[in-house]
């Protein structure tokens, strides 16, 4: 980063754009093409606007991506990728974020989320253990799943709600510092070659 001296006690620097930020830790485009579950979409996937990085795609991505998070369905990314295709974000982001929901991760989630759909209908707490198997899904989700899907559903939205609009919240407020930075930048530029 290169830095710039102080003047009037603010350091001026060169600060980077979120997307840089971002696509530094999102999947390139052929690892995301090339992934197995997601060639199916074959010739959908070479739309440019899928890997495009600004304010929009972006928190587009993020509501896509965090909303099927919250939802215990098998293929996540696959159907984070179906839904990011039609609306036209971008297509790494939302596939990454569903693995927010993770080995580790599911059970409380899905626990928390099982809570906001009783709390919902108006059902008493069933105790039950959470286990990544055939045999649980077949037993244990037909006493819990109505409860536990409404809850997703809810917690799915309200998180895809909040991540769409922080992203566009801290997208705004770093175009605003790079635009303070910038002005600053000119004012010392002018004042120096005043002198």
């Amino acid at each position: 980063m290169v830095q710039y001296p102080v003047y009037n006690h603010v350091r001026l620097e060169r600060i980077r754009m979120p997307k840089h930020f971002i696509k530094r830790y999102t999947p390139h485009h052929d690892s995301v093409r090339n992934h197995k579950h997601l060639r199916m979409f074959g010739r959908l996937l070479h739309d440019p606007n899928l890997w495009h990085l600004n304010r929009r795609s972006v928190s587009g991505s993020f509501a896509v991506g965090l909303f099927w998070a919250c939802i215990p369905i098998p293929f996540q990314m696959v159907t984070a990728a179906a839904t990011a295709i039609p609306v036209r974000v971008n297509l790494p982001i939302s596939v990454a974020l569903v693995w927010i929901s993770n080995p580790i991760t599911m059970p409380p989630m899905f626990y928390f989320n099982y809570l906001v759909g009783t709390w919902i209908l108006g059902e008493t707490v069933q105790p039950f253990t959470f286990e990544i198997s055939v045999n649980y899904l077949t037993e244990s989700i037909m006493q819990i799943w109505q409860p536990l899907y409404l809850g997703s559903l809810v917690c799915g939205l309200i998180a895809g709600m909040l991540g769409y609009c922080a992203m566009r919240g801290l997208w705004r407020l770093h175009i605003i510092k790079h635009m303070k930075l910038r002005k600053l930048r000119r004012i010392r530029r002018n004042r120096l070659d005043s002198q």
